[in-house]
């Protein structure tokens, strides 16, 4: 199904390095060395062995224009950061993007495990506004931060979000150590914490 090895192998350090990002099956191609619809197999070959999957954008417009390309994301973190030949430290966008891949994979454990119905999307404007994960009909925004101090920037996503659509419950993950909540009423969780709140059932979803 591969045939062209050498050309497969730049393909999963191309894939390393867009994990978690908006399919480009044309730039990855470029990259590559091979064709937007061979890089397409390639994806769906990932698919098809567990090694990878999509992530759908959030589809029902309200106001805004939305971006509706998926996204794709290695099943591992530790792999995905040495197939890019990267080793993330805190605070660094590396690391930002490694905590995101985590906290996927627990959803999709979550999913499997207690929920095969859940929807799992993300959710972002054509002007740049994005959300990470969106849990069931808007039942739990999520947005995921490397950061040890939660402030304004980090939040823009989610409010305009909110401007837009009721929410349930929306949760920022981060580095912080205690969890807090800010006056727009946004949770600001640990990500053990939030880890524990998922599992014990108590996001609802």
């Amino acid at each position: 199904m591969i045939q062209n090895i050498p050309a497969f192998a730049q393909f999963l350090r191309a894939a390393a390095l867009t994990s978690g990002e908006l399919l480009n099956y044309t730039n990855i191609g470029r990259e590559t060395g091979v064709s937007a619809k061979v890089v397409r197999n390639y994806f769906q070959i990932l698919e098809d062995t567990l090694l990878g999957f999509r992530v759908q954008p959030w589809r029902k417009v309200k106001k805004r224009r939305l971006i509706e390309t998926e996204k794709f994301y290695l099943f591992d973190v530790g792999l995905a950061n040495y197939l890019a030949r990267r080793s993330p430290k805190i605070g660094t966008p590396e690391f930002g993007h490694s905590l995101e891949n985590y906290i996927l994979m627990e959803l999709k454990a979550y999913q499997a495990y207690r929920n095969p119905e859940l929807d799992i999307s993300y959710w972002r404007t054509s002007t740049g506004f994005e959300v990470d994960f969106i849990l069931g009909d808007m039942n739990v925004a999520i947005e995921v931060k490397g950061s040890s101090n939660i402030h304004s920037a980090h939040i823009r996503g989610i409010k305009a979000l909110l401007e837009e659509h009721h929410v349930k419950r929306s949760i920022i993950i981060s580095m912080e150590k205690q969890p807090r909540i800010l006056e727009s009423g946004l949770e600001v969780l640990p990500w053990q914490d939030f880890l524990e709140r998922l599992w014990s059932g108590e996001l609802g979803v």
